[in-house]
C-alpha cells in the first residue's frame, strides 16, 4: 500500500495521519486552544538581560516571556558559500529585538527565540538577515553538487541567505526560483509591517497544521493526500494550486462516515498513548517519558524461536530499533532518550543493532544525536523537541493519583489512619469520634479489630467507622 496523508477536519480539533504501507508513521493533533507558535515571527521588546547566562528575556505579548540565546546560531545546513553571521549587537532593556520562535513553550518555561530568521517555502527557507547559501546535509554528495550549479545560476540578491531543504532534491531550476521568488516577496511585505508596528507585536504567522505538513511532506513519493471536510478540501487546493500544482491531482475529498476509522488507523492512533508496543515477534517495547528523560526498555516478551540467547536478543533488538526509531518519531518524544536493549556478547551484533537503530531515524525530520552503544546495550541519544507531543496535548495529570500512577495501598492508609487517630485523641477527653474513610480502608481496619478496641480502651472513647465511597483512598477525615 502506498503512502498517503489524511486529513481529519473537526470544528475543536484538525487531525494529521501520514500513513505508510498501512502503517501509521507520523500523528500530529491541532486545537484552536493549543496551537503553535513555532515559526511565527515577532517584534518584541527585552524585558531583562542575563549576562551569566548570555541570554535575555523579551516580551513578545504572550502570557509567558521568551527566551533568546543572545549568540545563538542555529545550524541545520551545511555550508556552500561561507555564510555572514547575523550581527548581534549588545542589547539593553526596553530595546525592540525581531525574533522567531524556534521552541514551544513547556511546563513553566517560556518559548525559546532565535534572532537568526528563517521564512520556510517548500525548497528553500530564505534567511533575511544572512547572506551566503546553505543545503540540507540529507542530501546526497552527487545531487548537492547539481543544486550548487544550478544556485549559481539564479540570479538571487546577494544580501540575504537561503537553505535549499531536502524536498529540493531533483527539482529543476524554475521551481527553486519560483519558491525563492515568493519567499523575497513574503519578507518585503514583512518589512513593511516591522516598520508600521509596534513592540510587542506578531509580525509573520507560521501555517495552521494542515498546510505546514502539505508544504513539509506531501512529496511525490505520496500517493493521496486524502480530506474529509468539504471546506478544508477546497482550502488546501488553492494553496495546492499556488504552490504545488504538479500535485493537485493527488487531493481526494472524503465522502464516508470515518476517515481515519474507515482506514483502520484511528485503532493505530490509540495505540500510541500506550507504555507497551508489542513487535510481531511478541516481544515488546515498554516507553515511559519522565521528568528528566524517555526510557525505552526491549523485552524478549513471548519470543519462542528455537534459537540461542544470543541470535534471540539480536533478532528481537533489529525489530526494537526500527520499532524505537518509529515511536519516537509518532510520539514526538524528545530530550535525553535511553534505549535499554536486550544484553548481546557479540560486539558486531551490538554495532549491527545501532546501525539499523541509525537507518531509521534517517528518516526523522527532527534533529538527534547518537552516543553510542554500551557492553550492556545501553542506546544514549538526545531528539529535538520543539512541539509539545500529542500525549501531553490529549492527556492532563491524574487528579487521583496526582501523576505517580500509583496510590497507597489499603494496608499501608489503615495504618496510617489509626496512627493520626491517636494523634488526634492525645491530650483531648472526648466521648466519641468519628474517622470517615474509603469502604477498602474500613474492610482492612476491620480485619484486625483489637487494634481499634486498643485505642478505645486507651483514650475511653467510641470509634465511629464512618464509610464514604467518594473518598479518596488516601484521604482520612476525623471529627
Amino acid at each position: 500500500m502506498p503512502k498517503e496523508i489524511l486529513i481529519s477536519q473537526e470544528p475543536q480539533e484538525k487531525r494529521v495521519a501520514i500513513v505508510s504501507d498501512g502503517v501509521l508513521d507520523e500523528f500530529y493533533i491541532e486545537r484552536p486552544q493549543d496551537k503553535t507558535i513555532v515559526g511565527n515571527i515577532y517584534k518584541g521588546k527585552i524585558e531583562a538581560v542575563l549576562p551569566s547566562l548570555g541570554a535575555a528575556f523579551v516580551d513578545i505579548g504572550l502570557p509567558k516571556k521568551g527566551f533568546l540565546y543572545l549568540s545563538e546560531i542555529e545550524s541545520a545546513f551545511e555550508a556552500v558559500e561561507k555564510l555572514a553571521p547575523a550581527v548581534h549587537k549588545e542589547i539593553k532593556k526596553g530595546e525592540e529585538v525581531l525574533v522567531q520562535v524556534v521552541k514551544e513553550s513547556f511546563g513553566t518555561k517560556g518559548p525559546r527565540l532565535s534572532t537568526n530568521i528563517g521564512l520556510a517555502g517548500r525548497y528553500l527557507v530564505l534567511m533575511p538577515q544572512d547572506a551566503g547559501i546553505g543545503i540540507s546535509r540529507r542530501i546526497e554528495e552527487e545531487e548537492k553538487r547539481r543544486l550548487k550549479s544550478v544556485f549559481a545560476e539564479l540570479k538571487l540578491p546577494k544580501d540575504v541567505g537561503f537553505i535549499v531543504r531536502t524536498a529540493a532534491s531533483g527539482k529543476a531550476k524554475q521551481e527553486l526560483l519560483r519558491d525563492a521568488n515568493f519567499l523575497l516577496k513574503l519578507w518585503k511585505r514583512m518589512e513593511k509591517i516591522i516598520q508600521a508596528k509596534k513592540a510587542p507585536s506578531l509580525i509573520y504567522e507560521e501555517y495552521d497544521l494542515n498546510l505546514r505538513v502539505i508544504r513539509d511532506s506531501f512529496s511525490d513519493d505520496v500517493s493521496k493526500l486524502i480530506v474529509d471536510s468539504k471546506e478544508e478540501y477546497y482550502r488546501i487546493t488553492r494553496f495546492m494550486k499556488a504552490f504545488l500544482s504538479n500535485l493537485t491531482h493527488k487531493v481526494e475529498l472524503y465522502k464516508g462516515a470515518d476517515l481515519l476509522a474507515d482506514k483502520d488507523i484511528e485503532r493505530q492512533i490509540s495505540r500510541v498513548f500506550e507504555s507497551k508496543i508489542y513487535l510481531k515477534s511478541k516481544a515488546y517495547l515498554v516507553i515511559e517519558p519522565t521528568e528528566g528523560l524517555v526510557v525505552i526498555d526491549v523485552n524478549s516478551g513471548g519470543f519462542k524461536k528455537k534459537s540461542s540467547q544470543e541470535e534471540m536478543a539480536f533478532k528481537v533488538n533489529c525489530d526494537a530499533a526500527v520499532e524505537a526509531a518509529r515511536q519516537l518519531r509518532l510520539r514526538d518524544l524528545g530530550g535525553i532518550i535511553v534505549i535499554d536493549f536486550i544484553d548481546m556478547e557479540r560486539e558486531n551484533h551490538r554495532r549491527e543493532v545501532l546501525n539499523i537503530l541509525k537507518k531509521a531515524l534517517s528518516q526523522d525530520k527532527a534533529k538527534y544525536d547518537i552516543l553510542g552503544i554500551s557492553k550492556f546495550g545501553l542506546v544514549e541519544m538526545t531528539r529535538e523537541r520543539v512541539h509539545n507531543t500529542v500525549q501531553t496535548m490529549s492527556y492532563s495529570t491524574c487528579p487521583y493519583c496526582q501523576g505517580r500512577g500509583k496510590v497507597k495501598s489499603a494496608v499501608t492508609m489503615s495504618i496510617y489512619a489509626l496512627k493520626e487517630l491517636r494523634k488526634f485523641l492525645h491530650g483531648k477527653n472526648l466521648k466519641e469520634v468519628s474517622l470517615t474513610l474509603n469502604p477498602a480502608l474500613i474492610e482492612e481496619i476491620l480485619k484486625n479489630k483489637d487494634a481499634l478496641r486498643q485505642i478505645e480502651h486507651k483514650f475511653r472513647a467510641r470509634i465511629n467507622l464512618v464509610s464514604n465511597p467518594i473518598a479518596h483512598i488516601e484521604e482520612v477525615k476525623i471529627s
